[in-house]
Order: C-alpha cells, then structure tokens, then sequence
C-alpha cells in the first residue's frame, strides 16, 4: 500500500522546533520517517524535543535565528554534517501585542527580522546547490493575520502577510531549481507559546468570543502539523506558491 505522505529518508530542517508547531511538526515528520535537524534557541528545550521523536539519525542544532548573518553559516554546516537537505519547515515566531500608538520601532523590528527576514535567509541558504536534493520543499508558517486585521497586531500581521507575497514570487525562481515553496496560515492554536501568553492578557469574555470565531473549534499544533507534512510530501508535488489556511472556519466567516 502506497502512502502518499511517506517521507521515509528525507532529511528536513525545523525551526522552532522545541515548542508549539514546530515541535508538533517535528515529531510528526518523524513519524512519517523523516530524519530531523531541530533548530532552536535553547539546547535543553530542542534535547527534551529530541526524545519525543521516533526513529534515528535526528540532531539538534541550537541557534538564535536573530543572528541573521549567521543562518547561511549554520545551514551549511546542517548539511555538511547530515547531508543534503529535502526540506526546510521554517515555524520559529515572535508575536508582540500592542496597539499602534504603543508600537515601538524596536518592536516591529524583532518581529520582521525573526518572522520575515530570517525566513528569507533560510530560504537563501536552503538553495544552495550543495545544500538540498531534488525535487526539494519549503513550508513556511504564516498567519490568518496576513489576510485579516486585529487590533493589536498591525506589526505581527505585516510579518506574516510579507511572509504570503514573498512565498508567491519566491515559488516562481525556485521552481527552476526543483523546490517548491508554501505557506501555512494558522488561526488560534491553543498549544502554543504566543496562544497562551496572549491568553494571559484576555478576559473569560474574549477568549470564549475567540472561540466562537472559529466555527471548527481553536486548533492544535498537530492540526497544522499534518498539514505541514502534505505540502512538503509527493501528494503536494504540483502544488507551490500557495498558501494553506487552517484555522477551523475563521476566515470563512
């Protein structure tokens, strides 16, 4: 029996992996056959990741992705060390809350350069002939606030709206290189980091009217996790330039 979600062999690196979607993703992969590079800020965190993964040949990579300069380096040295690269899941965000007569320069700028621009070097670096087979996947994770607005979130959202048009012109120049390139846009995912920090600052009223906004229910890392593991596998193989919402109905209403 043929799975079309198979990706034994492959080797593919995950940003943000020791928490949220992108451990979620981390884990699924692997079970999937995958073989991991998790990267991440804290080598604790990404070590108790590791444990949760099934089969071998996994590694943990700690890196801070604000090192901008630094990404090309780290990604070279991935795939010096486990080989070339058959994906790249680039999950790692920062999400600041603040209407727009508090937002700071300082804070836009955290926000762009670890949600977007860091994302732009992965891709830069992942491209490279010496670094990925072929054919090759990128997913990156955006956000149903690239195509809605809330209050308090003008920063957060142009990050990941950015992160939807690169994803669209990026998919024309890396198509001639045999990889693809998609987005995921989440709505609320209940297990995460910024989802439960951001709850902190909501009232019981809020959070039950964010819920009712989401007709299918708030979601998990895993729901965004398998959907990850479809456009990076041969079932999405003529799929790129696009973006896959999944956010239980939110932006159906």
């Amino acid at each position: 029996m043929i799975n079309p979600l198979d990706l034994t062999g492959r080797r593919i690196l995950v940003t943000g992996a020791s928490s949220g979607i992108g451990r979620a993703t981390a884990i699924q992969l692997s079970q999937l056959g995958a073989q991991i590079v998790l990267v991440g800020r804290s080598s604790e965190a990404l070590q108790q990741a590791m444990q949760l993964l099934e089969g071998s040949g996994h590694r943990a990579e700690p890196f801070d992705l604000s090192n901008l300069d630094a990404i090309q380096s780290m990604v070279n040295s991935v795939a010096n060390i486990v080989g070339p690269l058959s994906a790249l899941v680039h999950s790692a965000a920062t999400q600041v809350t603040k209407p727009l007569r508090f937002l700071g320069i300082s804070d836009q700028k955290t926000m762009m350069d670890l949600n977007y621009v860091a994302a732009l070097a992965l891709v830069k670096a992942f491209r490279h002939k010496s670094v990925h087979v072929k054919p090759a996947s990128i997913v990156l994770v955006s956000s149903v606030m690239g195509f809605v607005g809330q209050k308090g979130q003008t920063a957060y959202a142009a990050t990941k709206g950015a992160l939807l048009s690169a994803t669209r012109a990026m998919a024309l120049e890396l198509a001639e290189e045999g990889i693809r390139i998609n987005c995921v846009a989440p709505g609320v995912v209940e297990d995460t980091t910024m989802t439960q920090r951001a709850r902190t600052m909501l009232t019981p009223e809020q959070v039950d009217l964010m819920r009712s906004q989401h007709p299918l229910g708030t979601g998990k890392a895993i729901d965004v996790a398998n959907s990850i593991a479809f456009l990076l596998g041969d079932a999405a193989r003529w799929i790129t330039g696009t973006a896959l919402t999944v956010d239980g109905g939110y932006t159906a209403q």
